[in-house]
């Protein structure tokens, strides 16, 4: 069985009957775990272990797990720092600022791969310029050149403990007010402005090896009227042909306000699909990913499946071996004192 396009969630702890139907259902291919989902690492082992033996190829189990305010599980979890503070440390001392992401990118998806976990949805990309509330200090920086640079060396510590990288939010979220979780937001900037400025870390981070990419649910009304998940422009004509683009598009969640211009759950699926999509998040609402599976009984894409496979966990973590080694140690004594700085009071 190939994996299918739609991305599911749990509603809590364990399995229900009615969930492990869907996540049988040809057309999923993948669960996010949210906090809900999260007791403790042996309990987050074992659900994940489920999940995966359900099916072969196994479905892929994500999490947003970037540090600082969005970081899902936190017991039994390294806190890590937001990718602001990494900003902050550059202006004395790049070199530093660099070493820090690197490690802390790589002890982020170490500690999820010790529990299966197979992608966190990591680096942000949007620029931070102190205008989207819901970006914040989760940008690595306002400039574009800089994000890269910073986001690169996330990215490849992600790499190096068996994880690929998903940017978001494409074409970038950071200077728009409104959040497109509960709002509908509008950049009226031409497109000149977008490319020169917010799409440049993604296109630096498409050159050294992006995996995956998140598209904003944002309307840019001078290149296009459909918000960039749901635009073949922002899609096929800019991230796939212009930027050479050849990894996995994710939707943003399509529960989200923004989401619902598109008309009712297996409307927005469809036209996230047919616009570019390889895979769509269903959250938050068991009763419509039901209808957006049924819904897609007939959809295939061979290119898809190809691509959404190599997003899988590489490298079996042990829990206790990754403990118990040096590397780990260390990285965790150098989170300890990035968090006696006042960046994890940022939260909210």
């Amino acid at each position: 069985m190939s994996l299918g396009p739609v991305m599911l969630d749990l509603v809590g702890t364990g399995i229900k009957p009615e969930e492990k139907e869907m996540m049988l259902h040809p057309q999923a291919g993948g669960v996010i775990l949210f906090t809900r989902n999260y007791e403790s690492p042996e309990q987050i082992t074992e659900l994940v272990k489920e999940i995966h033996s359900l099916r072969s190829p196994h479905l892929i189990v994500a999490v947003d797990h970037e540090g600082g305010r969005v970081q899902r599980f936190r017991e039994g979890f390294t806190r890590i720092p937001p990718a602001a503070m990494y900003a902050e440390v550059y202006k004395s001392n790049p070199q530093e600022a660099r070493r820090l992401a690197e490690r802390f990118g790589w002890l982020m998806a170490i500690e999820c791969r010790s529990v299966g976990i197979d992608i966190s949805f990591a680096p942000v990309l949007d620029r931070g310029l102190g205008i989207s509330g819901v970006i914040g200090d989760r940008a690595f920086h306002s400039n574009p050149d800089l994000i890269a640079e910073l986001a690169s060396e996330f990215m490849h510590g992600m790499q190096s403990a068996g994880m690929a990288a998903t940017g978001k939010h494409f074409p970038g979220h950071g200077s728009i007010k409104e959040d497109s979780h509960v709002a509908h937001p509008v950049d009226h900037r031409p497109l000149n402005e977008i490319m020169m400025e917010d799409v440049r870390p993604f296109e630096r981070m498409i050159n050294y090896g992006l995996a995956a990419i998140m598209p904003a649910h944002v309307v840019y009304p001078k290149v296009d009227d459909k918000p960039a998940g749901y635009s073949p422009f922002w899609l096929n004509d800019i991230l796939r042909k212009q930027l050479g683009f050849q990894g996995v598009i994710f939707s943003d969640d399509l529960s989200m306000e923004a989401a619902g211009v598109a008309g009712d759950f297996s409307d927005r699926a469809k036209t996230a699909l047919n616009a570019g999509c390889d895979m769509v998040l269903v959250c938050n609402h068991s009763e419509a990913a039901g209808r957006v599976l049924e819904s897609l009984e007939d959809y295939s894409n061979p290119a898809s499946q190809l691509r959404l496979i190599r997003m899988h966990g590489r490298h079996a973590v042990d829990r206790k071996q990754m403990h118990a080694s040096v590397e780990w140690q260390q990285a965790v004594e150098l989170v300890n004192k990035m968090n006696e700085s006042p960046w994890l009071e940022m939260e909210v």
